[in-house]
This record gives structure tokens, C-alpha cells and sequence, in this order.
């Protein structure tokens, strides 16, 4: 594909600010022995937010191990004169469903289960087209992480039903709700998500469409290419 974008013309953006600076050459980095920086704030400038896989991985693979026991964990546990009770995420979907609250438990069941699953299964998907260097279908893949970064911004939502659960539980009287270890995994679960979304580079998926080796971390010193 020919076609001209900010690094073969020599310009770099910063990631602090967004200002558009043109890179250094290699002879004048050289002289000045330090790392090229942006004008308008000061921070250090590179054509890829360096290690941008190797964050997202991390935090992705986090967030696949705590959404186990998110789900299978209680989030709630009810003491009551009658006696305690746990309850899970599904549980307490079931037990919206079974009551006729059915909106309800398409709402809990959504926000809580199928968003979060969602957004892992394209992180993933972003993630490893990326590191393969593949060029398959570009424009749909930057939908689909404009979509996560959409979702991302409702993410807090995930726990807002939770407490809403916690809230419409019909309990005895004299009954004490304390949160479960669920809860603990699931706010991880959507604070991890949000991180490898925002630790993902997007401009990895147009680097591969380039040829050759996708620019990941190179240094701002070398010259643009010709």
C-alpha cells in the first residue's frame, strides 16, 4: 500500500499533548546525546508508544485470570437472623430471571458478564493481529477498538450493577451485605481492561500494511526512510 503517512514523512506526535514535531536526524540527536522531546510540553518523543504489546499482553493476560474467579467468586454476602448466604454474578442473574425481573437480569448479565467478555476477546484479537504483523482487514480492526474505547468510558458500569444487585436483594430484616472476593476480582477485571485498551497502539495495525517490520519502539534518531 502507497501510501504516505506521519512516519515516512519524518513526524512524530507527541503522546502527552497530541503537537505534531518533525524528527530529529540522526547527526543532530547524536550531537545533542539526548532523546528527542516535544516543544510545546517537554515529553520525550517516540514514532510508537514503546512496549505497547508487551503492556497489553500483560495486563490482558491479568484480567483472562481474574475474570475466572470474578464470576465463580460471591460478590455479596448476606447475614441475616435466618441464617447467610453468597451469591455470585450468575446467581444473582438467575434470581432476576426466575423473579420476573427480566430487564433487570438482561442488564446484570450484559454489563457484567457479556461486556467484559467482549472487550477481552477483542483486546486479544487486536493484540495478536498485531504481533503477527497481519494485514487482515485493517479498517475493521480500528472499529473495533474505537468500539472497546467507547465501551471502556462505561466500564465503571460493570460495578454500578453490582451495588444495584447488592441494593434490590430481598433480604430479612436485621441482615448485614458485605462484599465478597467476586467483587474484588471484578473491579480488577474492568480497571485491567481499560489499561490494555489504553495501553494498545493502534497505529501497529497500519505499520503492518507498510512492509517489513512494523516500527514498534525504534528510536526517534534514526533518519525518516526514503
Amino acid at each position: 500500500m502507497n501510501t504516505l503517512t506521519a512516519s515516512k514523512a519524518g513526524l512524530l506526535t507527541c503522546h502527552a499533548c497530541g503537537r505534531v514535531a518533525r524528527r530529529a536526524t540522526a547527526h543532530a540527536a547524536h550531537a545533542a546525546h539526548t532523546a528527542q522531546s516535544c516543544p510545546r510540553c517537554g515529553a520525550a518523543l517516540h514514532r510508537r508508544n514503546p512496549n505497547s504489546l508487551a503492556r497489553t499482553w500483560a495486563l490482558l493476560i491479568s484480567a483472562a485470570i481474574l475474570y475466572i474467579p470474578a464470576n465463580l467468586l460471591p460478590v455479596m454476602h448476606t447475614s441475616s437472623l435466618v441464617g447467610s448466604e453468597d451469591d455470585t454474578i450468575i446467581s444473582g442473574v438467575i434470581y432476576f430471571w426466575t423473579s420476573g425481573s427480566w430487564p433487570l437480569a438482561i442488564v446484570v448479565f450484559v454489563a457484567s458478564i457479556l461486556v467484559p467478555m467482549l472487550k477481552l476477546g477483542v483486546l486479544v484479537l487486536l493484540a495478536a493481529t498485531a504481533q503477527r504483523r497481519s494485514a487482515w482487514r485493517p479498517m475493521e480492526r480500528v472499529k473495533l477498538f474505537r468500539l472497546v474505547e467507547r465501551i471502556g468510558r462505561w466500564s465503571m458500569l460493570d460495578v454500578f450493577v453490582i451495588t444495584l444487585t447488592v441494593a434490590l436483594v430481598r433480604f430479612e430484616s436485621f441482615a448485614v451485605i458485605t462484599a465478597g472476593p467476586g467483587a474484588l476480582a471484578f473491579g480488577c477485571v474492568v480497571i485491567l481492561t481499560m489499561l490494555a485498551s489504553m495501553q494498545f497502539d493502534p497505529r501497529l495495525i497500519w505499520d503492518n500494511l507498510e512492509g517489513g517490520s512494523p516500527p514498534m519502539s525504534r528510536p526517534v534518531t534514526e533518519p525518516p526512510h526514503e
